[in-house]
């Protein structure tokens, strides 16, 4: 079904973008909530406006991406977990978890699936890029000790979880971080004040296997 949206909507486009998407997502998610209309001729022709402003829109969402992006870039984000002694984590953390601490710590709220990384299993350093589509590829480094190494290592001590993988450094400098695989390309992204992709993208998925 052709749509003319009325917000950003992940990874469709801005607010006057008409656009093709599935009927069920259509119905079921963006018309009744609002977020979009049918393309008809007679709507079309009344929201011209909008549809001019598209371009607009755009440049819009992607200054506020690189302000994002630019406040994220080079965060350090310390977390404490339970962990046996082969470094192991009992459990994981997840890109969800990430997005959480990334919040508390810069006021800055993206959606998890813009963050490049499976889940982190083990003790270390770690530096985990974020899929923006603006001008800026933020990373940010995910430091995983002990639970009682915390605060040892944000007073700038080294702790033992670290030393025994090789990290020499302390807090606040440069670590010797393990090397990472290349992100797979980058998808487009935005801050989450336009964000409703999970549940969106639930919606469609849901009604594209109905």
């Amino acid at each position: 079904m052709k749509v003319i949206l009325k917000e950003y909507i992940y990874k469709h486009g801005v607010a006057g973008d008409v656009v093709d998407v599935a009927d069920g997502f259509a119905r079921n998610y963006l018309i009744p909530r609002g977020l979009a209309i049918k393309a008809t001729p007679g709507a079309l022709r009344a929201n011209q406006k909008l549809i001019e402003r598209a371009r607009e829109n755009r440049e819009r969402l992607l200054a506020m991406e690189n302000e994002a992006a630019a406040k994220i870039d080079g965060v350090e984000l310390v977390l404490g977990v339970k962990a046996g002694k082969n470094n192991k984590l009992y459990g994981s953390v997840t890109t969800r978890d990430i997005a959480a601490a990334l919040l508390e710590k810069t006021g800055v709220d993206i959606n998890r699936r813009r963050i490049s990384e499976r889940p982190l299993r083990e003790l270390g350093i770690h530096e985990v890029p974020v899929r923006f589509s603006g001008e800026i590829s933020p990373v940010i480094r995910v430091v995983i000790v002990r639970e009682e190494e915390v605060d040892a290592y944000q007073r700038g001590e080294l702790v033992d979880s670290l030393v025994e993988l090789g990290f020499q450094k302390r807090a606040g400098e440069e670590p010797e971080a393990e090397p990472i695989e290349e992100p797979q390309a980058a998808e487009e992204a935005a801050p989450v004040v336009f964000e409703q992709a999970e549940e969106a993208e639930a919606v469609e998925g849901a009604t594209a296997e109905a």
